[in-house]
């Protein structure tokens, strides 16, 4: 296939793309690839001795290749970040210039596809910034770095906390929601005699680290998701910028454009995306790795859909994903999970190299169920020799960063560290799924009455109720050699509707139940803010099932919508063995009146 690419610098609309709208012409030397067939080519450039990604990569052209001579000019240098990373002339936008400034109408952005990239906002330039999207339509705006990263500074805070005027601009924060890898938020944006509000989105994912790429692509492919389902149809382009404008940037778009092209013609074909974008726009997917992730990506796009479902209509569609094939003795349900067990990622005997540690070898209950270094909690508090390992893996919720602390029931000799892991993460909650079992080394770890004292931290009984299924204590902790710091208040809620022999839950409402207890006391108490830590014997399937049904319950209260598949490959991301057996994957799929319980509790 060849498409025309000429009319895409004045292309200013973010909407379904029509085939002329595709920013790159398939190459014969590399060809588009068919979406069935995708996953097979990327193991194949993976392994490839000789060609691979490496040499795919390095036959981009780099550097400058075409003529930036505006970008070039003394009066605009101050506009640029980087002096490498600036505006071509071709496909620069033009902003209206202002009187009496013959060189106004420079900003350091580009027109590509449908959209406009562009370099941060710097201090000098942020009234240029909303002049262009004022001038634009703009209506989304896609910010792909933090404000500051390993200590230096990546973009200015370009937006009021409540209003700021910028000149003839006058900007207004309505609204933020506050998602655990992005933020939405809302402006009011008016311009000085143009007698119109208009409401203007800011979506500003937070997480891409400071270094490399995500490294999972599953809440980088929400995101995305949520610009396209937000920004109205009818507006002007898109501005996406990052700190230079060219790799995040890059990354972005092309897995944006990449998706529509995969939905609309069973193809994809990074490669010449990539190569075309390089034209309007210097540099653009500045790594190999970038570019490999970009692959990663939509590939984990590609083979697990949107699994998304409104709220309207989760009791008819897993009703119909449950249903049996005769011919295949299987379900769209069991297909599913097989999906997700395919695009559960593999952690490595490096990836735990900390867990694997000699000395930590007596801290693990089971070798096989081990957290990745990545995500560990290392412990704070001092006490004598222990090192600063537990078996435990910090895990996202739907609206905050390592909210869950997934972790073993405490053994015998890791009581004081998991009281540790308690005090130095800010927990306010503990969430048991286990029963106390002294012959499979499941101690009581918690005072009936009087204090524990657990090396310098200690642990004081306040009070416990018994209500159905759930028994709630609450506990005083502190630092004894840190008396200046006070004392946080932890409620343990233990759990008595699973017992071991049983592969789920006795009751749903009752285990929904617990989470809307969990949920109250963390508001209550601590305004949502401290962790929860959840335990089962081993920390896999029951903890990530509780966390799991937490993120749905949080969607459903937010966005009205249940995506299953999503929350536990959310947790999988960090830890494989959440929610690692079919029944603990099913246990709260809709059947049985269930979606009509969580709506009730929420």
């Amino acid at each position: 296939n060849s498409y025309d690419t000429s009319s895409l610098v004045q292309s200013h609309t973010y909407k379904k793309r029509d085939p002329v709208d595709v920013p790159y012409q398939t190459g014969q030397l590399h060809p588009a690839i068919r979406v069935a067939d995708l996953l097979q080519h990327i193991t194949q450039m993976k392994c490839a001795e000789g060609y691979g990604f490496k040499e795919e990569y390095e036959s981009f052209f780099e550097g400058q290749s075409a003529p930036w001579d505006s970008a070039k000019k003394d009066e605009n240098r101050m506009k640029n970040r980087y002096g490498n990373i600036i505006a071509y002339d071709h496909s620069r936008v033009r902003l209206q210039p202002i009187e009496g400034d013959l060189n106004s109408d420079y900003i350091n952005g580009n027109y590509i596809d449908v959209s406009i990239h562009s370099s941060r906002p710097m201090q000098e330039t942020i009234y240029d910034f909303w002049r262009m999207v004022w001038h634009e339509n703009t209506a989304s705006i896609v910010m792909v770095t933090n404000l500051v990263e390993v200590g230096r500074v990546k973009c200015c805070k370009y937006w009021p906390d409540d209003t700021e005027i910028y000149k003839d601009i006058k900007v207004t924060l309505i609204e933020t929601e506050l998602l655990a890898e992005y933020v939405i938020r809302t402006f009011a944006v008016e311009k000085r005699g143009a007698h119109e509000i208009r409401e203007i989105r800011q979506f500003h994912f937070t997480g891409w680290p400071d270094h490399g790429v995500p490294y999972h692509a599953t809440g980088l492919l929400g995101f995305v998701r949520q610009v396209k389902s937000k920004s109205p149809p009818n507006a002007g382009p898109l501005v996406v910028h990052c700190s230079a404008g060219a790799g995040r940037t890059g990354c972005f778009i092309v897995i944006d454009i990449m998706l529509d092209m995969a939905e609309r013609e069973g193809v994809v074909d990074i490669y010449n995306c990539v190569r075309e974008l390089r034209s309007r726009r210097v540099n653009m997917v500045q790594t190999e790795e970038q570019y490999v992730f970009i692959h990663d990506a939509i590939l984990e796009a590609c083979l697990c859909g949107d699994t998304s479902v409104p709220a309207s209509q989760v009791r008819s569609v897993y009703y119909e994903m449950n249903k049996l094939d005769p011919q295949t003795n299987s379900s769209q349900i069991k297909e599913e999970f097989r999906t997700l067990n395919m695009v559960t990622p593999t952690l490595r005997v490096e990836d735990c190299s900390i867990a694997l540690l000699p000395r930590n070898h007596e801290k693990n209950r089971c070798m096989d169920v081990l957290p990745p270094d990545r995500c560990l909690p290392f412990l704070i508090t001092i006490d004598g020799e222990s090192s600063n390992y537990i078996n435990a893996a910090l895990m996202d919720s739907y609206k905050q960063p390592s909210a869950f602390i997934v972790t073993q029931h405490p053994l015998p000799n890791t009581v004081k560290d998991f009281w540790r892991l308690v005090l130095d993460y800010h927990c306010t909650s503990i969430v048991m799924l286990n029963d106390v079992d002294p012959a499979q080394l499941c101690p009581q770890y918690w005072p009936e009455n009087g204090v524990h004292r657990h090396g310098p931290i200690q642990v004081e009984f306040v009070s416990a109720d018994l209500e159905e299924d759930i028994i709630s204590r609450i506990f005083r902790i502190y630092n004894a050699s840190r008396p200046q710091d006070g004392y946080r208040m932890v409620q343990q809620f233990q759990f008595l509707g699973w017992p071991m022999y049983r592969d789920t839950p006795v009751s749903k409402r009752s285990f929904l139940k617990l989470i809307r207890q969990v949920d109250k006391w963390q508001e209550e108490y601590n305004g949502g803010e401290g962790r929860t830590v959840v335990h089962c014997l081993n920390g896999g399937g029951r903890s990530g099932t509780f966390c799991a049904i937490s993120i749905v319950c949080e969607m459903l209260r937010h966005q009205r919508a249940v995506d299953v598949f999503h929350a536990v490959k959310t947790l999988r991301n960090n830890k494989p063995n959440m929610v690692d057996l079919l029944y603990f994957y099913t246990a709260f799929l809709p059947k049985k009146r269930c979606v009509l319980c969580m709506l009730e509790f929420l």
